[in-house]
């Protein structure tokens, strides 16, 4: 069953076309992986998809709701939760104060009026961080965290309002090989709960953790599928070598 689909979307900036009716399918507990060559489009369709870019043209369902003119915090409550590229951690704030204030979201007015959130949600603070190593580091700083360390509390941030799908923007950009593995097998449990849909340049990464794939190049989709076929595809190859 499908969870979120993109049907023929198109951006069109002045007279630049970035996506020419571009389409995707995510399903129930499925990784998908978004890839492309530099320019083919990735991140403007997930900004489409996020509610950060409003498209020219298309419909973007989430179940079966029509999301296409909603808010990028409308979007958020109905279950979308996004991670762009550039880390966005509050560096000044302790790890934990991060991820509480990410938790917090969901939190009454008055419940937070009264302080009293702090307390309810100390547990589930320390299994969000838990869930990615950072629990020992949960007094520290958010700025002395590794570029990699800082990557997954934003992760962790995103899944904290317990999303339907998220969205990451080529999350293990700047990471050593060793982060990318780790980031890999702490996304792997999420599975049962979430979708994950994923713009990636690291082609070992996406296959790895991935289900399926869309191509993009100019704009347009061109294979969707099972992750082994789509790599194996003779247009995936030519629309990668032609950007080389």
């Amino acid at each position: 069953m499908s969870l979120l689909e993109a049907r023929n979307i198109r951006k069109i900036y002045g007279s630049l076309k970035a996506l020419d009716g571009a389409s995707l399918v995510v399903s129930g507990n499925e990784f998908h992986g978004l890839i492309g060559p530099n320019g083919s489009g990735k991140s403007t369709l997930l900004k489409c998809i996020a509610g950060a870019e409003i498209p020219t043209e298309g419909t973007i369902l989430l179940g079966n709701r029509d999301i296409t003119s909603f808010t990028a915090a409308e979007r958020a409550r109905a279950g979308l939760s996004l991670k762009f590229q550039i880390t966005a951690v509050l560096p000044e704030l302790s790890v934990y104060d991060n991820i509480l204030i990410a938790l917090q979201a969901n939190s009454s007015l008055f419940v937070l009026l009264l302080s009293l959130s702090r307390k309810a949600l100390h547990e589930k603070a320390m299994d969000c961080l838990a869930r990615f190593k950072l629990v020992d580091k949960h007094d520290q700083l958010a700025a002395y965290l590794s570029h990699g360390e800082q990557q997954w509390l934003e992760i962790a941030m995103a899944l904290a309002r317990e999303p339907k799908l998220l969205l990451l923007d080529e999350p293990t950009a700047g990471m050593s090989p060793q982060e990318r593995r780790a980031t890999g097998e702490l996304l792997a449990p999420i599975k049962s709960s979430c979708s994950l849909l994923i713009v990636e340049h690291d082609l070992d990464f996406i296959k790895d953790i991935c289900d399926s794939l869309t191509v993009l190049d100019q704009g347009q989709v061109v294979a969707s599928g099972p992750t082994q076929e789509v790599q194996n595809s003779q247009r995936v190859k030519e629309a990668y070598l032609s950007h080389a």
